[in-house]
């Protein structure tokens, strides 16, 4: 009798734990899973994946909201088209921030957009998947929501001053006009 095509078990278990390594290396790049437990990591990495986002708009504002970012390497600008103006760049994301938050914040769509400057490296999570593991596993999302709290509040700060010097600098072109 032949043996079945496929991974044999042994090769599926080396697969795995390769696969695992990459992704807790991929965690351990990122401030924001410092210091979680193992228990945690194992609710996680299951959820997250790697991407490559290349050059160039990763989404539009009002395209779905379907995944949160952890960038890895690279740069991310964050965009925001107002209705009777060009798009501008609210922040720049940077090695460990976070975008894509509408995903997880129960918008259909994202509200603003992101494009890379160079090639990026990045690991995304569904929004609902988010949602489904603080559900599933109170403590463990307890904790990253906390996380995200943190992260957002710093970023709002920061979008909050460059938005003012873009009023400023519209208001003072309007009176020297």
């Amino acid at each position: 009798m032949s043996k079945p095509s496929g991974f044999s078990p042994l090769e599926k278990i080396f697969s795995l734990r390769y696969h695992q390594n990459d992704m807790n290396n991929l965690f351990d790049t990122i401030p924001f899973f410092r210091d979680l437990n193992e228990e945690t990591f194992k609710v996680l990495e299951p959820l997250f994946e790697p991407c490559t986002c290349h050059t160039g708009i990763i989404f539009e504002q009002g395209d779905p909201a379907i995944h949160l970012y952890f960038v890895i390497s690279g740069k991310v600008n964050i965009l925001y088209k107002p209705y009777d103006a060009p798009p501008i760049t609210v922040t720049e994301i940077k090695p460990s921030g976070i975008f894509g938050w509408s995903a997880i914040a129960g918008n259909t769509v994202y509200t603003s957009g992101a494009a890379c400057q160079t090639e990026c490296q990045a690991m995304r999570i569904q929004g609902n998947d988010l949602r489904q593991l603080c559900l599933s596993h109170p403590k463990a999302g307890g904790i990253l929501l906390d996380r995200l709290a943190e992260s957002v509040s710093s970023r709002w700060k920061n979008a909050h001053s460059q938005v003012r010097d873009i009023l400023a600098q519209g208001v003072s072109a309007h009176l020297e006009g």
